[in-house]
């Protein structure tokens, strides 16, 4: 029998009909249910699971009978890390049935671990404003919905199977008045994505991404169709890595992410317009690479292995920095040595034991801290002279008391106590005097 509260590290004990809380930023919480769970499938048998969010929100988390006839609001194909991501755990069932809930045949959305979080706040904080971009899935046949104008020409159109000529034709044609738009190869489940010669059809496209094509990508040489003034591209992890070396040509590229691809990696040093640069599963010696880049102000380094940031002081005007993940990194002085930095990101840095000094960081608005279980001294925090906001997501193994570093400074405004329970949280947020850090903090502007 299955005991709640549950954090799942696998799918072994997701049932459908199961509800798990979602912290939200001002103290209140939504809800998800599990719809379904392949234990089967051929890819993430072990972890994903077909998850709904629902349109609920209350004062305390989901119960049996607060959640009774709550609607859908979304349907997606998540990792059961979305479950636990900002503090949330499965916290009882509830038959789908009961409330007409009927799990999809089919789902071709997938959800990034924040996704839940994000759809919540959303919808019970931001009021669900009109989107600023669109999305949509094609396939052959083309069909007038998948063709229709797009209302404000951002956004982003996939496909999972190769489509025939005629298709990537007509879609190439329908790119040409949205330079805004960005076209996603994904998935491939059917082995027909093998190369991207595709984009001989897309002469105008701004945006690409090729990604969750492990088993079928097998070429990048397909890029040479793509124009020079490309602004954004993203490569996905492949079984062989490939060969980066066409990326010189794009000398206008603001933003790239990369994952798991080192091939001919230093062609990112000679990208001087980047300004948003993620790697994902890359291993750096040291940040070396990254000096040429003078106008970079974003930095996202998730997983892999880079342990030496001493040169991060000197990487382009960083305003964001996120580290996630990284094996065997222990150091992070060079972080508070950034002056132009604004918001810090770090998570799941298991040896990091010690927060720079942030005297240097002048800038430093916003830092959020999510599972650093090696972390119990604060006061670094105090530091920042500019420190607006802070969360702390997932930081369990903190008490209350272990915020007292953060009383009285003159700037805070707002912190999140994601500390593991609604009474330490509700302690914590007391002692500070503090409302939780509402939305997302916007580095771009002053």
């Amino acid at each position: 029998m299955t005991t709640y509260p549950l954090t799942p590290k696998t799918n072994a004990h997701l049932i459908p009909g199961q509800f798990w809380s979602i912290p939200l930023s001002d103290g209140r919480f939504g809800s998800g249910r599990v719809l379904s769970v392949d234990h089967d499938r051929p890819v993430g048998g072990r972890t994903r699971f077909i998850g709904a969010i629902l349109d609920w929100v209350g004062e305390a988390p989901p119960t049996f009978e607060a959640i009774a006839g709550s609607a859908v609001l979304a349907v997606g194909n998540a990792h059961v890390r979305l479950i636990s991501f900002g503090g949330g755990a499965i916290l009882g069932e509830r038959p789908l049935d009961a409330d007409r809930i009927e799990p999809p045949a089919r789902v071709d959305t997938y959800w990034g671990d924040g996704y839940g979080v994000m759809r919540a706040e959303r919808r019970f904080i931001a009021g669900d404003p009109p989107p600023t971009s669109e999305f949509r899935q094609v396939s052959s046949p083309l069909t007038a919905e998948m063709l229709r104008p797009s209302l404000n020409g951002r956004g982003v159109v996939q496909f999972r199977s190769l489509l025939n000529d005629d298709d990537f034709r007509q879609l190439g044609e329908w790119f040409r008045p949205y330079p805004e738009m960005t076209l996603r190869a994904y998935g491939s489940y059917d082995h027909s994505i093998v190369d991207l010669e595709f984009l001989r059809f897309f002469p105008t496209l701004r945006r690409f991404g090729a990604d969750a094509l492990w088993d079928s990508l097998t070429s990048l040489d397909g890029l040479r169709h793509l124009p020079t003034d490309l602004e954004q591209l993203g490569i996905g992890t492949t079984r062989a890595k490939l060969d980066l070396a066409n990326l010189a040509r794009f000398r206008e590229l603001t933003w790239l992410f990369l994952e798991g691809q080192t091939k001919h990696l230093e062609v990112i040093s000679g990208l001087a317009k980047l300004d948003d640069l993620t790697l994902r599963s890359i291993t750096l010696p040291d940040l070396s690479l990254l000096l040429p880049l003078m106008r970079l102000r974003s930095l996202d380094l998730k997983l892999g292995g880079t342990r030496d940031l001493g040169l991060l002081p000197r990487v382009g005007e960083l305003r964001y920095l996120e580290l996630w993940m990284i094996r065997g990194l222990t150091d992070v002085t060079a972080v508070g040595q950034v002056p132009s930095l604004r918001a810090l990101f770090l998570q799941a840095l298991r040896q990091v034991e010690t927060l720079p000094d942030f005297r240097q960081a002048t800038e430093l608005r916003r830092v959020r801290l999510e599972t650093m279980k090696g972390l119990r001294d604060l006061s670094p925090l105090a530091t920042a002279p500019a420190l607006e906001g802070v969360e702390l997501i997932d930081m369990r193994h903190l008490k209350p008391e272990d915020l007292a570093p953060l009383i009285g400074l003159p700037r805070l405004k707002a912190v999140t106590p994601g500390l593991g329970s609604r009474r330490r949280n509700e302690a914590a947020a007391a002692m500070l005097g503090l409302p939780y850090v509402s939305g997302p903090f916007d580095w771009t502007t002053p």
